[in-house]
């Protein structure tokens, strides 16, 4: 994946995000070691420096098994200050009936793990949402903001593909890392969430990136599996389709069936319009 810009030319939008950090005294960075979060994570150590500057690692059912251990690793390797939190999501009846607003119940939790974290550090909570996010249905967006949360990259007019710019121009490894949203995403709205089903689509996803592939969604239908790619690999998975079918049966599915229409992230928002 190729950011069109030169490694060495740093992008417009790092000065820009810079600058907005530098006018918070102190953040709380959501730490969930993807791009976003990797950048905001990494350009505040730089600015406000690792006493100012706390990555949080929220610690769920609904994410994806190694992601705890990918977030501490990034840390250690860039002198990030660093720590977790446990988030209680599972535990209010709003987020487990799955319905259009799951993601404000998640935020909200997020943010009550966090807030206490961030005003013993006189700091704010920042989340690494970008321009692009917006246009999305993301109701997790405006939980986070009513209680407090600031978006520095939104401030900077920082869109995925200059998230992503920045991240390669300061050779970070997760540049061009595939999106990994909550497992929860995986599930039809109106579908229970129960930890028994997000470990099954985990145990689907971890096997099918044994395979190779990357980017990838299992979406749970039941008893069915509906597997999505990125449409220049729905070839290759084709050709595997066997080992597939095996690996997603071994973790309790009776049918697998793969999406020709391709990865399409927040695909499932179409049941809410």
């Amino acid at each position: 994946m190729s950011t069109g810009l030169d490694l060495f030319a740093a992008p417009p939008a790092l000065d820009a995000l810079r600058r907005e950090l530098s006018r918070l005294d102190a953040v709380v960075v959501a730490f969930s070691g993807g791009v976003d979060s990797a950048v905001l994570a990494h350009v505040a150590h730089e600015v406000l420096g690792p006493d100012r500057a706390l990555a949080v690692t929220a610690r769920s059912a609904s994410l994806a098994s190694g992601e705890v251990d990918h977030c501490r690793s990034l840390a250690e390797d860039w002198g990030l200050s660093w720590t977790t939190v446990d988030t209680t999501e599972m535990d209010d009846p709003r987020y487990v009936a799955n319905d259009g607003d799951r993601c404000r119940w998640c935020k909200t939790a997020l943010m009550d793990a966090l807030a206490p974290v961030a005003r013993a550090r006189g700091a704010v909570v920042a989340l690494g949402v970008n321009t692009d996010d917006l246009a999305d249905h993301r109701p997790g967006q405006d939980a986070a903001r009513e209680q407090g949360a600031v978006f520095p990259m939104v401030d900077a007019d920082m869109a995925k593909a200059e998230v992503r710019a920045v991240a390669h121009h300061r050779g970070l490894t997760v540049w061009d890392r595939p999106a990994m949203p909550c497992l929860s995403s995986r599930l039809p709205y109106g579908t229970p969430v129960t930890v028994e089903l997000l470990s099954r689509v985990d145990r689907a996803e971890a096997a099918l990136r044994g395979l190779g592939f990357s980017d990838l969604r299992v979406r749970h239908h039941d008893e069915t599996a509906r597997v999505e790619v990125p449409r220049d690999q729905l070839t290759l998975a084709a050709g595997r389709a066997a080992e597939i079918v095996e690996l997603l049966e071994a973790v309790g599915y009776r049918y697998v069936t793969l999406d020709l229409a391709g990865l399409r992230s927040g695909n499932l928002n179409a049941a809410l319009s």
